[in-house]
């Protein structure tokens, strides 16, 4: 059996995905960090953590198109288990989020991609899963 990737349409369409939510997500919290932090650190410190999961969640979909799935399956799971905190504390904890994170209202300023993408990541896994 070959080490080279499967890199399905999906697959390719994933890693885009998460290649820019890593770049937009980084780069908007630590322009935010950088510039005004002690207006809304939770929410910037969050939109952090969400890019480093991006960047994470990246690496682990590369890897499981050649039969590495645990890795992606954690991170998946985390990101998703991110999004649903994050948005529901968003809702309910408002005067935490001075201004909103990336995952704010379960990622409404990203036409909600932030809680689709694991999802569907989530969904791509199991199809790859059955493939190898």
């Amino acid at each position: 059996m070959s080490d080279a990737p499967h890199r399905s349409g999906a697959h390719q369409v994933l890693l885009a995905f998460y290649a820019l939510f890593t770049l937009a997500a980084g780069a908007r919290s630590i322009v935010q960090l950088a510039t005004d932090a002690s207006e809304a650190p939770v929410a910037y410190a969050l939109s952090l953590a969400a890019a480093v999961t991006y960047a994470l969640g990246w690496v682990a979909i590369r890897r499981a198109s050649v039969g590495h799935t645990a890795f992606a399956s954690v991170m998946l799971w985390v990101e998703l288990a991110g999004v649903l905190t994050v948005g529901t504390l968003s809702l309910v904890k408002e005067e935490w989020f001075t201004d909103a994170s990336v995952w704010s209202g379960y990622g409404i300023g990203y036409g909600f991609v932030p809680a689709v993408l694991p999802i569907a990541g989530l969904l791509w896994l199991r199809a790859q899963r059955r493939k190898l």
